[in-house]
This record gives structure tokens, C-alpha cells and sequence, in this order.
């Protein structure tokens, strides 16, 4: 058993998922966009060019996103964190400030009692993330 995160965004998946290309590394394995699914006629015409899914793999995880069809209000990221886990403090700054890059930081990146580097930063697509380093034992 495993968990996949599964993230939805309003109308902006396929620029976030270039955003996370360059600033994680993220490979994008698969992305269908509702007007190329069996089901497009289930859903608006403006929703066709948007995604209506992919999957990115990032490193050794799997992360999963669409464009969200069925909510009336927009998508508000909360409640969670994603965390990205590296093995240098230089990796760590470089994702930190490349996923801060429009966003915003609630923790800038730091050495602490726990870790080499550590911050945390709201995306500018609204995801939360911890960035870690964690310290040598």
C-alpha cells in the first residue's frame, strides 16, 4: 500500500506543472486534458484545454494533479504540507528559493536543532512545502 498526494488547482495545472519541472525537477509522465478524455462531453467547453490529469514523478515520489471540474468555489490549498526531502544544504536552498519565487515563506530556510537546512514556503500556486536537509548523524 502506498499514498499518492493528488493535487488540484483552478484552471492552472498546466503551468504549475512546468513551474514544478523547473523548480523541482519534476518529470511529467502522463497529463490528459479533459477535451482529449471519453468524457469531454461531461464537462464545460472552457474546462476542455485544461488538465484533467497528470502524474509527476519528483525524485523517488509520485505526484498526481488536475485542474478541479466540480467545485463552485475556487480550490484553497490547507490542512497539509507537502515535503521535499534533500542531501545538501545547496539543494535545499536552491529548491527552497525556486518554490519561493512568487510564493511566499512562512519559515525561512535555516539550519536548526533537527536539521541542516529547514524552511517552509506557500507556493505561488497556494501548496504548502517543507524543505529539509536533514542533519548528519
Amino acid at each position: 500500500m502506498y499514498v499518492t498526494p493528488y493535487i488540484f488547482f483552478n484552471g492552472n495545472c498546466a503551468e504549475a506543472l512546468g513551474y514544478y519541472e523547473k523548480a523541482l525537477g519534476a518529470r511529467v509522465l502522463a497529463r490528459m486534458t479533459y477535451g482529449d478524455s471519453p468524457a469531454k462531453d461531461q464537462v464545460a467547453k472552457e474546462m476542455h484545454g485544461k488538465v484533467m490529469h497528470s502524474a509527476m514523478a519528483i525524485g523517488n515520489t509520485m505526484l498526481m494533479a488536475a485542474d478541479d471540474c466540480m467545485s463552485k468555489t475556487p480550490i484553497q490549498h490547507g490542512g497539509y504540507s507537502l515535503t521535499v526531502s534533500v542531501d545538501s544544504a545547496d539543494k535545499a536552498r536552491h529548491v527552497f528559493d525556486a518554490l519561493a519565487d512568487g510564493g511566499t515563506v512562512s519559515m525561512p530556510l535555516d539550519k536548526t536543532f533537527f536539521a541542516e537546512a529547514f524552511g517552509v514556503v506557500q507556493d505561488r500556486y497556494g501548496v504548502r512545502w517543507m524543505v529539509i536537509c536533514e542533519a548528519a548523524h
